[in-house]
């Protein structure tokens, strides 16, 4: 196993040292698996999606338009 360094802030540190009896860097193993396995998924999930970017930006407008016209009434 290799070692990583992290930066956090002191406020974080105090509220991570009131509770001594959690194995932090376990914690931050378990969350850095999370993230990957979500990522690995979205990357999946893309490379078959015929989705592009301009149908993503029209189907933004035409939420954004059902929004405000939901908003209005």
């Amino acid at each position: 196993m290799v070692n990583v360094t992290l930066s956090i802030p002191i406020e974080l540190k105090e509220k991570m040292d009131s509770f001594a009896e959690i194995n932090w860097s376990a914690v931050a193993r378990e969350a850095f698996d999370e993230k990957i396995t979500a990522l690995e998924f979205i990357k999946k999930f893309k490379a078959k999606s015929t989705f592009t970017e301009e149908d993503a930006l029209r189907l933004g407008r035409e939420l954004n338009k059902n929004l405000v016209k939901r908003r209005l009434s």
